[in-house]
């Protein structure tokens, strides 16, 4: 088969077949042989004719059912695909065809996953549901932060600034994404610190914390990690989860601790933020949430990170739209947040989702635990419909982020 015997503008994919929605841009070639050459190389062709090509084999061929100037559309049979296997699936539809020389750039922009492909996944244990009972908060997002400096700080410190952070009105603390078991804050006796320092939290608000300690490592490590914190009474463990890989992760969530996974999407960019080459956001969600995490990194719109607020709204759909009846995730928005920024995000996000603040907690001019106060007060505002300067009028430490943040 040639590359342009992969393109039937007439055909119409069943259910059962996984469709992906690439951009093209051909070099030299034309839009039709390039969208068959994307389609060839992905599944069953190459460049070239083949005296090994069997009949049978063709009909599992890919099929180009959809041209809109530089938008193809493809469907894939599922027999293409090993099942409950990412990592194959992944190397067939975002693989190769990435480097074709006959293309000058090639995006990824969505994955339509049969309901064969995707009920071989566990995907999320908890999702938003779950998520909301763990931490008994029902009726407003939930707040967190990320200790910061982001490296550096000794455990004991560390332990500190959570429980300020906790103290203040935080729900949730997370480690940085860089934060490992380096010499100066060993992994164990993070863990142990840092619950310990949870639990006073919770004694002296009344309100349940949970500590995303980050696990990430080679995948040996990081189970064991995870049963580390499963054994000293945590509830939460963080992922890197391009760094680790889909398989760890698959690894990881296929062991079904009692655990809420958090995911962390460090080193996206370098796949989502070119919009004309590379793999979009949308696509690293919903692969994500097959598998099964519980919650994940979008972005923000507002803050520091890269997105538009299109492309976080996309990216909050791949996680709560209807998929084989997979359960929710939660959004997180988070990169250069500040109280400032509460409500308009409230606005993108809605209420099921994690306001995650760093710099803007920890900078308050009064410290971690007021700069926690701040952002729980902007939470507060935005619940009743008071402006924040209205409600800034009574609540200092919200008073103050607004001078620093203006």
């Amino acid at each position: 088969m040639r590359y342009r015997d992969f393109v039937d503008l007439s055909y119409r994919p069943s259910d059962d077949e996984l469709i992906c929605d690439f951009f093209v841009e051909p070099e030299g070639i034309s839009i039709e042989e390039a969208a068959g050459g994307v389609a060839a190389e992905s599944s069953i062709g190459t460049w070239t004719e083949l005296t090994t090509e069997k009949p049978y084999v063709k009909r599992l061929h890919a099929t180009v059912f959809e041209i809109d100037r530089n938008n193809i559309r493809i469907a894939y049979p599922t027999d293409l695909f090993e099942l409950a296997n990412m990592p194959n699936i992944l190397s067939s539809i975002a693989g190769n065809v990435f480097g074709l020389g006959a293309l000058r750039n090639l995006r990824l922009n969505d994955v339509h996953f049969p309901a064969k492909i995707l009920g071989s996944f566990k995907g999320p244990r908890f999702g938003v549901d779950g998520v909301r009972k763990v931490l008994n908060v029902t009726d407003r997002p939930l707040l967190g932060t990320i200790i910061k400096p982001k490296l550096g700080l000794r455990t004991r410190d560390h332990a500190e600034v959570a429980y300020e952070a906790w103290s203040g009105g935080c729900d949730i603390v997370k480690d940085d994404e860089n934060l490992s078991s380096q010499r100066f804050n060993i992994f164990e006796d993070r863990v142990i610190e840092t619950l310990e320092r949870r639990d006073r939290a919770e004694e002296v608000t009344g309100e349940k914390k949970v500590y995303m300690v980050n696990v990430t490592s080679e995948t040996n490590s990081m189970l064991e990690r995870a049963e580390f914190v499963e054994d000293h009474g945590g509830r939460y463990i963080m992922v890197d989860v391009l760094t680790c890989g889909f398989a760890g992760l698959q690894t990881l969530r296929n062991n079904d601790l009692n655990l809420v996974i958090h995911a962390h999407r460090a080193g996206h960019a370098a796949f989502t933020k070119d919009h004309k080459h590379g793999i979009s956001m949308r696509v690293i969600a919903k692969v994500s949430r097959i598998i099964g995490v519980d919650q994940l990194h979008v972005g923000t719109a507002v803050g520091k990170m890269s997105e538009k607020k299109q492309e976080v709204l996309e990216n909050i759909g791949a996680l709560k739209s209807e998929m084989n009846g997979l359960k929710v995730v939660m959004p997180v928005a988070s990169g250069g947040i500040h109280p400032r920024l509460v409500p308009a995000l409230i606005d993108i996000f809605g209420e099921d989702f994690i306001v995650q603040a760093g710099g803007g907690i920890h900078g308050h001019r009064d410290g971690t635990a007021a700069g926690a106060q701040a952002m729980r007060q902007a939470v507060d505002a935005k619940m009743k419909g008071i402006s924040l300067k209205e409600y800034a009028e009574t609540h200092g430490e919200l008073r103050a982020a607004l001078e620093i943040w203006s």
